[in-house]
């Protein structure tokens, strides 16, 4: 980056730490004075995923916007607690800046990594040393934010276990688990035994994409979209006849599902 776009790229960013004081100040927005770190959770869950669909969209120009949303959310709850004198946003940027540098030793230090696993390796050792020395609590691997979507969660949780050494040998392992969740489901007979069984084998599946190479979270919205594009092509058909779906039988449905897989959608 050169001189003049490091330049302007400051000014921006302190212009909007500077915009958002304002929002908050004695004459500012009754919105914006107004907010929390719990109403504003929302917010920043959905600006996350407008961010993403931008990138699945390609959509080069709304990402740009989309972006701008998010970092918006990050400066307003860090001048939430800059109010209360509890951190401000440089805390938050000087922070990042230390653990990014403290975490790539082979970038900014002395190691050396292969490969991409070899840093994530890497980054689990320094992430587990460096909480060890802050708190005498003992803590696993596994502490995860489980606020995650479910199956993001699930992978992650066998990535973790996979750095250790808790994992199958081969893809053939977790095959078998989802013969084996999907005929215990078979048999649950309580809405309970059946929930936790469907948890097993969901969570069998997930393991099974991580051997594939497959990002299951990704691999579900994709199917969902698929799903809906072909519904909504079944729907626009039977409009141009005059119909519902509500008002068509399961067959003419099907028929027109099957339409759709045939031209692609």
């Amino acid at each position: 980056m050169d001189e003049a776009l490091k330049q302007r790229a400051a000014a921006s960013y302190l212009q909007l730490i500077e915009v958002i004081e304002q929002l908050r100040g004695e004459n500012g927005c009754p919105w914006d004075k107004e907010q929390t770190h719990q109403s504003l959770k929302k917010c920043l869950i959905e600006e996350c995923y407008e961010v993403i669909d931008a990138i699945e969209r390609e959509d080069t120009p709304g990402l740009c916007d989309e972006l701008g949303d998010l970092i918006l959310q990050v400066v307003f709850h860090a001048q939430l607690k800059a109010e209360e004198d509890q951190f401000t946003m440089a805390d938050v940027t000087d922070g990042i800046n230390a653990k990014m540098i403290r975490r790539h030793p082979h970038v900014f230090g002395t190691d050396s990594a292969e490969d991409s696993a070899a840093v994530l390796t890497k980054w689990e050792e320094i992430k587990a040393a460096e909480k060890a020395a802050g708190t005498k609590e003992r803590r696993g691997i596994m502490k995860l934010n489980d606020n995650l979507p479910a199956l993001m969660l699930a992978q992650k949780v066998q990535d973790k276990a996979h750095r250790v050494g808790f994992d199958w040998p081969d893809i053939s392992g977790p095959r078998a688990k989802v013969d084996e969740e999907l005929a215990e489901l078979m048999q649950a007979e309580t809405p309970e035994q059946r929930a936790e069984e469907l948890g097993d084998l969901l969570f069998a599946v997930v393991n099974m994409s991580r051997f594939m190479g497959v990002d299951a979270e990704e691999a579900m919205r994709l199917s969902v979209r698929k799903f809906v594009r072909r519904f909504n092509f079944v729907e626009e058909q039977l409009a141009e006849q005059g119909k519902q779906p509500a008002e068509s039988t399961l067959e003419e449905m099907d028929a027109l599902w099957d339409k759709a897989k045939t031209l692609g959608l």
